[in-house]
């Protein structure tokens, strides 16, 4: 039996409560009726406690146990699905922050458990007792003032929460309508006997899932959870870079939207979860506060919920400018318009996508507008669309993937082929500097003319047409074939025909293909494959 809880015992621990909620998850699943029945919770758990088992399997052997419960509690919550997972990766932040620097005795494990139990009620938008909240509530107060050695705060840390658990149907009434325990609570309650089995070396292969029973007695039909009108229908996460201040006013925000609020996380990086109607608004709202990635959305099915599927094969195209969008236009896409320098709303690019078919390309063109494009894809699929979002970094790029797209290809070759039109595309542009830059090219004093390849400034000239005639030298190699030009609505007369002459002069065996791009900001946007 330990003494103390040292980073060994942290990763048996872990690994042990992800094998056994791993045996437990689909009678865990089976009990999920809040906040909505979608029978999902064990699942969760058990991957929340995989992430958290599997980042500490990344550390050195020697590693400390201040280490070790950081890593713990970052793997968890990076790692968190569905509400209670969240909850509970929240929970194992609590207990890091109190035993990463202490000797890990008795006392500490009770202290740790209390502020498991307060920080996650207080990640919790709208808290509601009998779920894993109250479960671990409980644990805290009878564990936190006890001064035992460590075998015997855990020992009671567990009995509590099984206690608990079965105390949650009076406290929660679609539980009692159910005839079940709550199944956050239950999955908490196999975490903290993992613990006191790795503390007291009394392992067991038996996991004691209460049956779901009906309250008329055994052998009764259970009821369908009650589930009103207006219950959200999509579950949204993702994680989030930002500030403590904007993830406050994001709190706001999304807590107006839906319910089941639930952010955790801190030091500039969140997990965040919510039910609402608007899956597009609350990601749209996590975009002007930080940089939201790895977004998941779930629909969250019910009585009566359908989404109409459009059929056949479509391409949706991210274009800045009229003229622009009238190339994507001619070309057969479904254009998104935003404006220059900025990204495109997301529910501008979901709309596109569920007119496009039920095959989708989507091309962004631009890095900015590809985390809008993935968020909006997130939700098309759960509609039950098919979406792929190409890499494409510039407006040439997605050109030459529209060349080469044929509806009649199955759908992954089709992707497949698109990819690599879009990726054997060399990208250009040509901007008038209007102030002081420091660039990988050197300094760019206002009204310099920049030459941008692939991303990287690579020449700084004076005029518009000698820098466009360099840029396009160095980009067009022995192997090109295709050079597209797009001008800008502000390039002056003749530009783009001038870059045109000079390779008819220099490269006859390259084709030339000029556009009217009519793009603010760059006068050429230029495309070699």
């Amino acid at each position: 039996m330990l003494q103390v809880l040292d980073p060994s015992a942290i990763r048996r621990w872990s690994r042990l409560a992800a094998e056994t909620l791993g045996k437990a998850r689909e009678e865990i699943d089976a009990l999920n009726v809040f906040p909505v029945p979608d029978g999902d919770t064990g699942t969760n758990l058990y991957l929340t406690m995989l992430s958290a088992a599997e980042a500490l399997d990344g550390l050195p052997g020697d590693a400390d146990a201040a280490t070790t419960w950081r890593t713990l509690a970052q793997g968890a919550m990076i790692g968190a699905r569905g509400n209670s997972g969240v909850i509970v990766s929240q929970a194992l932040r609590g207990l890091a922050e109190v035993l990463k620097g202490a000797e890990g005795c008795g006392a500490d494990l009770g202290r740790g458990l209390v502020r498991a139990a307060e920080l996650a009620r207080e990640a919790v938008s709208r808290p509601v007792e009998g779920t894993v909240l109250s479960v671990l509530t409980s644990v805290a107060a009878a564990v936190g003032d006890l001064r035992g050695d460590l075998v015997s705060v855990a020992r009671k840390a567990a009995e509590e929460a099984r206690s608990a658990l079965r105390r949650t149907p009076d406290q929660l009434d679609v539980l009692a309508r159910s005839g079940v325990v709550d199944a956050g609570g239950a999955g908490l309650a196999i975490i903290l006997e993992s613990l006191a089995a790795v503390i007291t070396d009394s392992y067991t292969g038996r996991v004691d899932i209460p049956v779901p029973v009906h309250p008329a007695g055994p052998g009764a039909a259970r009821p369908e959870p009650e589930e009103g009108p207006g219950h959200p229908g999509y579950e949204v996460m993702y994680l989030l870079d930002a500030d403590a201040a904007a993830v406050g006013v994001l709190r706001g925000e999304l807590d107006a939207l839906g319910d089941s609020l639930v952010i955790v996380g801190g030091e500039d990086l969140w997990n965040v979860h919510v039910h609402v109607d608007d899956a597009g608004a609350a990601i749209e709202a996590a975009l002007r506060l930080g940089r939201p990635h790895r977004i998941k959305v779930t629909y969250l099915a019910g009585p009566g919920r359908t989404h109409p599927v459009a059929r056949g094969r479509g391409v949706v195209a991210v274009a800045a400018g009229p003229a622009l969008a009238a190339v994507f236009e001619e070309s057969g896409a479904v254009v998104v318009r935003r404006e220059p320098g900025s990204s495109p709303p997301l529910a501008a690019v979901l709309a596109a996508i569920r007119e496009a078919g039920s095959e989708v390309v989507v091309l962004p063109n631009d890095g900015g507008a590809r985390e809008v494009a993935a968020a909006a894809a997130e939700i098309a699929r759960e509609e039950g669309l098919v979406v792929s979002v190409l890499p494409t970094r510039a407006s040439v790029q997605g050109l030459s993937a529209l060349a080469v797209h044929d509806p009649l290809r199955r759908f992954d070759d089709d992707v497949v082929a698109m990819t690599e039109a879009a990726a054997h595309t060399r990208h250009g542009h040509v901007w008038v500097a209007d102030r002081e830059v420091m660039t990988s090219a050197g300094l760019t004093a206002r009204g310099d003319v920049l030459g941008v390849i692939d991303g990287d400034a690579a020449v700084i000239g004076t005029d518009l047409a000698g820098t466009a005639l360099e840029v396009v030298r160095r980009m067009v190699s022995s192997s090109s074939e295709l050079v597209t030009v797009l001008e800008g609505a502000n390039a002056p007369p003749g530009l783009a025909r001038a870059v045109q002459d000079h390779l008819g002069a220099t490269r006859p065996d390259v084709e030339v293909v000029l556009y009217e791009g009519g793009q603010g900001g760059y006068p050429l946007l230029i495309g070699v494959e």
